[in-house]
């Protein structure tokens, strides 16, 4: 195995009355454990009560979406859309971030870099007024009534914080969803079998396709590197977070670096202008299934992405958006552009495609519990 590579891939328990089991994490041995925040230990029963909350349709001011609606399982917890739609017809201005191993994001969106922690991450789509998405704001009465109403839930709550005198909570509800999502992990795919050391898991192509994502005429491994193939990351093993946003050349609307408004990555929250542009890059775990790409969903396939990143950032001709991406002065370092051949880059999508998670798409530890009802 080359030097490379090699760099590359460089529970708490709960206190209660009646100590509930002892979390542990089964996971391979090239995948540390995530981090846990200490005012929410892991707990099966509280994991359980997550995956409810996450596939209810009743945290919805319409009772028609839940967190689901936006993450489907089959397509790696993302919803195939450029953007998403919330409950009254508004249009998220970002696509889905794929749910796949999020325990491992030291942040969570596409653009936030103060949004850490899971437990305040749901807050957003369940409450935010813009856009709306699950249109909760000013129902929380709605929502603690069903928790302590319901009798499937009035008993999980009970058990998932045993030490709490009112278990009907918002806190404890984004504590619940934060712990089902600690466990959506992703880690058995054909490349996860090769650095297993199954030699033949990955084919002639996908091994070609390995080294070309590793080398640095491609540059792919410096933002999409590690065992989660995202340099924005946390564990047990960091002793600090790795944070990192990119401007990959995608705009560059007036010629001295725009992108469209409000889609301006970073620059949105800091008002700094070298953050325009600035957004997280994602996992590629699974990135077979997370189509349309980039954090607009503007381009539709894993080879246009290539493309694009061969010529150094898009260019578009005409219309609003029209610009040179590649001239992009606040464009990352890391998009200088490179030449591929038609070989190579069906080696690379197949190396990619070794990034596919079968049983992870199909787990039924992470299906609707409803269905299963």
């Amino acid at each position: 195995m080359n030097k490379v590579l090699i760099l590359f891939l460089i529970t708490l328990t709960g206190c209660t009355a009646e100590p509930l089991p002892e979390w542990e994490w089964q996971l391979p041995d090239h995948f540390p454990a995530p981090n846990v925040p200490e005012d929410n230990p892991m707990s099966q029963v509280k994991v359980d009560l997550g995956r409810f909350l996450f596939y209810d349709t009743r945290l919805s001011v319409n009772n028609e979406m839940s967190c689901a609606t936006c993450h489907l399982q089959s397509l790696a917890f993302t919803d195939g859309k450029a953007k998403s739609d919330g409950t009254t017809g508004d249009v998220t201005p970002r696509g889905s971030m794929s749910l796949a191993n999020i325990a491992y994001s030291s942040r969570l969106t596409w653009a936030n870099h103060l949004l850490d922690r899971l437990e305040d991450h749901a807050l957003t789509p369940l409450f935010g007024e813009e856009p709306i998405e699950m249109g909760m704001s000013g129902l929380e009465d709605r929502i603690i009534t069903l928790f302590s109403t319901d009798p499937q839930y009035s008993e999980m709550f009970i058990d998932a914080f045993p030490d709490d005198e009112a278990p009907y909570s918002i806190g404890n509800l984004t504590k619940a969803l934060a712990a089902f999502q600690r466990t959506i992990l992703s880690f058995n795919t054909p490349f996860d079998d090769y650095m297993n050391g199954q030699a033949d898991a990955l084919s002639d192509s996908a091994k070609r396709g390995l080294g070309l994502f590793l080398s640095e005429r491609l540059e792919c491994f410096h933002c999409h590197g590690g065992f989660n193939f995202s340099d924005t990351v946390s564990h047990e093993g960091t002793p600090f977070d790795e944070v990192a946003f990119h401007n990959t050349g995608l705009y560059n609307i007036d010629g001295e670096g725009a992108y469209p408004h409000p889609n301006q990555g970073l620059y949105s929250l800091t008002g700094d202008p070298l953050d325009m542009g600035r957004f997280k890059a994602p996992t590629l775990r699974n990135i077979n299934r997370t189509a349309p790409y980039m954090h607009d969903g503007s381009i539709e396939t894993l080879r246009e992405v290539i493309e694009h990143y061969a010529a150094g950032g898009r260019t578009i001709a005409d219309g609003e958006h029209a610009g040179i991406g590649s001239e992009n002065p606040f464009k990352s370092e890391f998009v200088p552009g490179f030449i591929i051949s038609e070989e190579e880059i069906t080696d690379l999508l197949t190396f990619l495609s070794t990034l596919t998670d079968e049983e992870f798409l199909t787990n039924p530890a992470y299906s609707d519990p409803f269905q299963a009802q």
